[in-house]
């Protein structure tokens, strides 16, 4: 498996029409605070409220009628379930979502009322990836999984195109690292259109599998990391994206979850962007100081804003 830029392209215009532009935000505070001129992709504003959409309606749209029939089946803790319940319902595609027993309320309801049939399963006992398995293979549905797939992480990479489009040069993108469906497809974008720009990923220290992967030449893997940035709680990196992100990423640094929260209400507070903890990853990674890049323009995708207000009582 591979993604290039055509990939990337083609994703893009299967999107037009379907997902949203989303806007670009600059913030003179933001710049004194780091030393640097940032670019805000604001994939918050998506639909569904993540960058999921772009990888979820691009990997349904090339569904064959069979599999339109018989119906998409994945995994995940929020986001991604949003984006297929949704993907699935503008194209007439049956979806089951196999979500954890804690996942956060607000995106399990708006999974169910995408209409999506969603099976909680109790991560103490089993892997969301195995009972998804039993049940796709009972149903005769095919599984899109959250991030390593090549569909996906095309449809992921059409924000960095868009970034770029936008303000045409940048010295370094970041980008929130979890699965690397985001991080890798941003990643060959970036250096499709910007040869010489580096690109890093931001991931919580409590979940820092895919730091250790990059450094070790290996895929590690972490035990449901109790990070506030529930996007990330991915138990590893995938074989796709790892192999994108060893080809086409620079580095990635890790953050504590004081500096995510720090970031996240800097951005509600000073920038009036409702923001999730995992969206305020590339903010935190400048903020800490894990990344210095004085006086350069940096694009932060910032990945969604599906809050939990219900949790922020145990954060601040």
């Amino acid at each position: 498996m591979n993604v290039t830029f055509a990939d990337i392209e083609s994703a893009a215009a299967r999107l037009q029409g379907q997902a949203n532009r989303t806007p670009v935000f600059t913030s003179r505070s933001a710049d004194e605070l780091v030393g640097a001129r940032l670019f805000f992709k604001c994939e918050n504003f998506q639909r569904v409220g993540a960058f999921k959409f772009r990888g979820a309606f691009n990997a349904l749209s090339q569904f064959s009628p069979a599999q339109r029939r018989a119906g998409v089946l994945t995994w995940s803790s929020g986001n991604h379930a949003q984006a297929i319940a949704l993907a699935g319902r503008l194209l007439d595609i049956p979806r089951t979502i196999v979500m954890p027993q804690d996942a956060p309320a607000v995106k399990l309801t708006a999974t169910r009322a995408y209409g999506a049939e969603v099976v909680l399963y109790d991560k103490h006992a089993t892997t969301r990836e195995t009972l998804g398995r039993e049940l796709a293979a009972q149903r005769g549905m095919t599984i899109i999984p959250p991030y390593d797939h090549p569909h996906i992480v095309a449809g992921q990479g059409t924000a960095a195109m868009e970034l770029i489009e936008e303000v045409e040069s940048l010295d370094a993108l970041v980008a929130p690292l979890g699965g690397g469906g985001l991080l890798s497809g941003c990643a060959v974008a970036t250096r499709h259109l910007l040869p010489q720009a580096k690109v890093y990923g931001a991931e919580p220290a409590l979940a820092d599998d895919g730091a250790r992967s990059f450094r070790s030449g290996r895929i590690e893997t972490v035990s449901n990391p109790q990070t506030v940035a529930d996007g990330a709680r991915t138990p590893s990196l995938g074989e796709l994206t790892f192999a994108l992100i060893r080809q086409h990423v620079t580095d990635v640094v890790t953050v504590t979850e004081e500096s995510i929260l720090r970031a996240m209400l800097f951005l509600w507070e000073r920038m009036k962007l409702v923001v999730e903890p995992t969206g305020a990853l590339g903010l935190a990674a400048l903020m800490q100081g894990a990344l210095k890049l004085p006086g350069q323009r940096v694009g932060i995708v910032v990945s969604g804003g599906n809050v939990d207000l219900a949790a922020m009582k145990n954060w601040v």
